[in-house]
């Protein structure tokens, strides 16, 4: 018998056959917020080459060593050199001992997944318990999900990355496992109404009755994430001057939100309930 999700590890992935699509920093957003719950979350980056979730998490130990502060973080895991040899078979068996060996000593495994169709990248999709997919608000995007019709832009068909799904969940299912739950992201929203956002949605949302993934709004097109890289920081950090290197803004309360709206929508509000950050102080008590 398979084991439940309560009884057992919880699998988080990451994946979009599109780089770009911000797959790193909701990651990184995800793994932070579980730790500072006090969750046991280990880490892995599966795109040997490219590397923003590990390289996001070394930037975070370097900007803790320069501020002089403890800055929580996952135990991030490397299967880089088994993955450069180019040996899918052997990879395949490292990812998969990797996650046997953290059945017992973890809660959670975060796991980022690289920007192209590979073996090791399809293995860790039927690992997923949760997959999310971020995609950027763009039919250009949205293509990796699925095509629409030039004229009505209502959806014709399922695409590429979507087909990579469906096998992946089917596989999972037939092994014994519970379901994926898949969830959509729509990442980078402007945060204007715009006849694309209303269109892009729309198609969505037809699309998610034909593929089964659930529809999360996500993380709105601001520089506050793209700030955040270099310094390895997240919205889920103490944002007091100490730590970002500047004052805190409503900007970095606002991102907050938006990431802990992803995380109720996963069924983690556990991870959600830390005190407000100075920003957000100092606006209740004007």
């Amino acid at each position: 018998m398979a084991a439940t999700r309560a009884q057992r590890l919880r699998v988080i992935v990451l994946g979009n056959e599109k780089g770009g699509s911000g797959k790193s920093t909701v990651a990184m957003h995800v793994a932070i917020a579980l730790v500072k719950a006090n969750k046991r979350v280990a880490s892995l980056d599966l795109d040997p080459r490219q590397r923003s979730f590990t390289h996001y998490l070394e930037n975070r130990r370097a900007w803790a060593q320069r501020r002089d502060r403890e800055l929580a973080a996952p135990e991030h895991l490397s299967l880089d050199e088994v993955i450069n040899r180019g040996d899918d078979a052997t990879a395949a068996h490292a990812l998969a001992d990797t996650v046997a060996g953290l059945e017992q000593s973890h809660d959670f495994l975060i796991i980022d997944t690289p920007g192209h169709d590979n073996p090791l990248m399809r293995l860790a999709h039927r690992m997923a318990d949760t997959l999310i997919t971020p995609l950027n608000d763009s039919f250009v995007d949205f293509d990796v999900l699925g095509t629409v019709d030039p004229e009505t832009f209502g959806v014709i068909g399922a695409s590429h990355y979507a087909t990579i799904v469906a096998e992946a969940m089917q596989q999972r299912l037939m092994s014994g496992y519970p379901a994926t739950d898949w969830i959509v992201l729509r990442n980078r929203l402007s945060m204007l109404s715009s006849r694309n956002k209303r269109l892009v949605g729309e198609g969505l949302q037809e699309l998610s009755q034909i593929l089964k993934f659930r529809l999360v709004d996500g993380l709105a097109e601001r520089v506050i994430f793209r700030e955040f890289y270099p310094r390895g920081l997240t919205a889920f950090d103490d944002l007091n001057e100490s730590t970002l290197g500047t004052r805190p803004t409503l900007s970095h309360v606002t991102a907050r939100q938006e990431v802990e709206k992803l995380l109720s929508a996963m069924g983690l509000e556990d991870a959600v309930s830390e005190p407000l950050v100075e920003a957000d102080r100092n606006r209740d008590a004007a």
